[in-house]
């Protein structure tokens, strides 16, 4: 040691400050690698919370009532049915504006969980089926007490088939997820006749007509941006007189929408009202977006990239009433089931519609937040980036795809899956962008006398294959693994009861 003149203050020798600094980098690096295995588990230890403490509002609320125990059960399957409708489900509707750079992931994440939650709670219905859209008959069903075992069992085999086609990177239905367990417990505890098989069909052809239906309409309206606006001389002053009728006829087309929806809650909403709705809003949009668009659209180069700025905005708009209307019809796949257990353990006996209470809402509303905001950016990159690139003219005609198709297919009276239908109209756009891009090439070689060889062509796939079998399979297989999941978790909770 030695001492500095003038003071008693002793320094320590060079060496014993070297190891003193490789103790600290030790340390150091101690804690990185601390927080690097940490920080995967903070997802799920915040969705465990999330989940018990819809078991602990459950059990407030429901006091000292016999079967209490049966409703904590019930709300903390529902939790997580909710959660994983958050992490699978809402990608369609956010996945298009990520991807088109119009909203970063946090801010898709933010817009997703208020309009998400708004949606469930404003619009979400006091009643709702309890047998999911009608597929097994209550009366089937021996007594409440098989009845409560059916739903809990068809809601966990739905919970556990989204949280594995999560996993897995595919965006598949909730409302089918549910369908397949009610009809795997279904079966089990009331036989075969006690399915709607007609009802069932009908939702096995919604794998076809929906993800067609999107992508037709997606192409169409992605043909005629090209057509009308992208590929003319001048494309500002095209797209000052387009795009606002785009606007007015996405914003009628959600307004029809949501007056089925929502104002069903007040009042009967005919189809044709809805479109008289729908008509009246989209052209009061037209007329406000029009000088929006001009003075958006002032200073702007003349060339394609100019445009994106022009649809930006409208794409944001779009996503966040796709997560509003999303809110609204799939929260009771979440807690349609949840409200039957209830009503059920309640009075005792098994009906066809029950009320939702206020409480179970909640945690339907909530869990979809909270799954969105945890496990929800893996499939919004891949609905957003991974299939076929987007920006915000083809995510807009996603958007606008799937808002319209699902009045079309209202009034037409097809069954479709918004889901099916959002991923079909990514899908929809991927192709007719080959389509246009070999077309395109094609024409201009023959112009300059240099056809497209065919190993040319088959480098202008737009679409990952791969990723469309993946979705494919998965859609597919949704009831049946969900059914069959259901059915064995059935007999396993009848085991134990005894």
């Amino acid at each position: 040691m030695r001492r500095v003149q003038g003071d008693n203050v002793a320094t320590p020798p060079v060496n014993q400050w070297k190891t003193l600094d490789k103790d600290l980098k030790r340390i150091g690096r101690l804690e990185e690698a601390t927080q690097f295995v940490a920080r995967p588990l903070v997802a799920p230890g915040l969705a465990i919370a999330f989940i018990v403490l819809a078991g602990v509002v459950a059990g407030l609320v429901m006091g000292a009532q016999p079967g209490h125990l049966i409703v904590v059960a019930a709300a903390v399957i529902g939790a997580y049915m909710a959660l994983n409708i958050g992490a699978n489900d809402v990608a369609n509707n956010m996945g298009p504006a990520v991807g088109a750079n119009a909203l970063t992931l946090g801010g898709a994440l933010i817009i997703a969980a208020v309009f998400e939650t708004a949606g469930a709670l404003i619009a979400g219905g006091d009643v709702v089926k309890t047998v999911s859209t009608g597929i097994l008959a209550p009366g089937a069903v021996s007594d409440s007490a098989h009845f409560i075992w059916a739903m809990m069992a068809a809601l966990l085999a739905a919970a556990l088939w989204l949280h594995l086609a999560t996993w897995l990177g595919a965006p598949v239905s909730t409302t089918h997820s549910i369908v397949g367990g009610v009809v795997g417990a279904g079966v089990v505890a009331a036989g075969v006749g006690a399915v709607n098989w007609g009802a069932l069909g009908s939702i096995a052809l919604s794998w076809v007509i929906s993800p067609v239906l999107g992508g037709v309409v997606a192409a169409a309206f992605l043909a005629f941006i090209k057509a009308r606006i992208m590929y003319v001389e001048d494309k500002i002053a095209a797209a000052r007189l387009w795009v606002p009728v785009l606007i007015g006829i996405m914003a009628g087309a959600f307004a029809a929408y949501l007056a089925i929806k929502g104002l069903n809650k007040l009042f009967h909403v005919s189809l044709g009202l809805a479109t008289l709705i729908g008509l009246a809003t989209g052209v009061l949009c037209w007329a406000a977006s029009v000088p929006l668009i001009r003075h958006q659209s002032e200073g702007l180069e003349n060339r394609k990239r100019s445009l994106r700025k022009l649809f930006s905005l409208p794409l944001v708009a779009s996503a966040a009433l796709l997560s509003f209307a999303h809110g609204a019809n799939d929260v009771a796949n979440a807690v349609g089931p949840l409200a039957a257990i209830v009503h059920s353990v309640e009075v005792g006996d098994i009906a066809s519609t029950v009320g939702i209470p206020v409480w179970v809402m909640v945690v339907g509303a909530l869990g979809i937040s909270v799954g969105l905001m945890l496990f929800g950016p893996k499939l919004i990159r891949l609905v957003g980036s991974e299939i076929t690139k987007l920006n915000p003219m083809r995510a807009y005609c996603v958007a606008l795809s799937a808002a319209v198709t699902v009045i079309v297919a209202s009034w037409l009276g097809l069954p479709v899956s918004s889901t099916h239908i959002a991923v079909g109209a990514i899908f929809g756009v991927g192709f007719y962008r080959e389509w246009h891009a070999e077309r395109r090439a094609r024409m201009l070689g023959l112009q300059k006398g240099k056809p497209v060889p065919p190993e040319e062509r088959s480098r202008r796939r737009l679409v990952r294959r791969s990723h469309m079998l993946t979705v494919a399979a998965a859609w597919i297989v949704t009831v049946p693994a969900s059914a069959g999941l259901s059915a064995l978790l059935y007999l396993l909770m009848i085991a134990f009861a005894r």
